[in-house]
């Protein structure tokens, strides 16, 4: 009898591995309960060592009232996504390696960015040449170590992992493998991880805001991920195969968990925000898997919320820099509907169907090849 349970579990133990989606099930449970249960501990401990949010001066007026809500709690994202990863991914996948250690050094930068924000009770943190420095240097370790897997694939399989592929179109792509010493995949990758750090960071201004997003995001960039690392499917769908994308669907669950638990306390009115360690490194993830799929160009749709807060300010500065006026009201991009008069739930849930739009445009380009 007891044999026979034994021999029962080990098969059960071998079939739970070798699922992908059960796996992936139960990274999103495992990330979600631990964000769940150490939530509240977690924002209790924060607010007693006073790791309150600085807001800025010259931001909305009703935001005056988040002054010292607690910070950082995208330490608790990160934990969770961490322990739910190195549980339930095949660590014998480099792309795993490479997700996590993008998570790290994106997160100590903002980690670090966050820290003296609340010691020195200044909204302006890290001072930006030092913050860019850091997180340059983890675009390009991961772009780099992306670029080295790819030259130990065959031919075919090293062009998939580099060219730039244009969606809704079969066998259309520009090859970026033909630049030498990967300059151009290097390039791509850097701005894409980089980007997308800066830009989710930019959109985390509202209760709320950037939890479900991402969450979305994850799960669309997984669903590529799991086309592209499935042969039969990345055949059928005319994208390319690239085996390694197989866990990256883990990591991407991980991540919709750890963010849905998050949102739980994150939601009007928050009781705790992610700060820069929670954005920068999510962001910094999102680019990554973008990258990973071979999916950049629609990943712009798909995060077209992250694009659009991201381009307000950059319109906003140059506008001022080069006319001395405002093209918005105030910038990042909620904040001008905030000053129009929309109140600050009202912009979130219609950025959230917004977001929800995008990914599944970016999701149909898969059947229009």
């Amino acid at each position: 009898m007891l044999y026979w349970l034994i021999d029962y579990f080990d098969i059960l133990y071998r079939q739970t591995i070798a699922s992908l989606g059960l796996r992936s099930l139960l990274a999103v449970m495992t990330s979600m309960a631990i964000v769940l249960m150490a939530g509240k501990p977690v924002i209790a401990y924060l607010r007693n060592l006073k790791y309150g949010q600085a807001v800025r001066t010259d931001g909305p007026k009703t935001h005056l009232v988040k002054q010292g809500t607690p910070t950082m709690g995208g330490v608790l994202i990160l934990f969770a996504i961490g322990i739910s990863t190195l549980l339930w991914a095949n660590l014998t996948n480099p792309y795993v390696w490479i997700l996590m250690a993008v998570m790290v050094i994106f997160g100590a930068v903002g980690w670090r960015d966050d820290w003296l924000k609340i010691k020195h009770k200044n909204p302006q943190g890290l001072v930006a040449k030092k913050k860019y420095f850091w997180l340059s240097v983890g675009a390009l370790l991961a772009g780099g170590s992306l670029y080295y897997i790819s030259l130990q694939q065959n031919p075919t399989t090293m062009h998939a992992m580099q060219d730039l592929l244009i969606p809704a179109f079969k066998n259309l792509y520009i090859p970026l493998s033909a630049i030498p010493f990967g300059l151009g995949f290097i390039t791509l990758t850097y701005f894409a991880i980089n980007g997308t750090s800066n830009a989710v960071n930019l959109t985390d201004g509202l209760d709320g805001l950037v939890a479900l997003p991402v969450v979305l995001v994850s799960a669309g960039l997984g669903v590529f991920a799991y086309v592209s690392g499935h042969v039969e499917w990345a055949n059928y769908l005319s994208v390319p195969y690239i085996a390694y994308n197989s866990e990256v669907v883990v990591v991407c669950a991980s991540m919709i968990g750890a963010c849905l638990g998050f949102l739980w306390y994150n939601a009007a009115p928050a009781e705790v925000f992610m700060g820069d360690v929670g954005a920068l490194s999510l962001g910094g993830m999102l680019g990554t898997i973008a990258v990973m799929t071979r999916q950049e160009i629609a990943f712009i749709l798909m995060g077209g919320i992250f694009v659009m807060e991201a381009l307000s300010v950059i319109i906003q500065v140059g506008s001022y820099k080069l006319c001395k006026k405002r093209v918005f009201l105030m910038a990042p991009l909620h904040h001008h509907f905030e000053e129009m008069g929309l109140k600050e739930t009202k912009v979130v849930i219609r950025f959230w169907i917004v977001c929800i739009i995008l990914v599944v445009l970016s999701l149909m380009t898969l059947k229009l090849r």
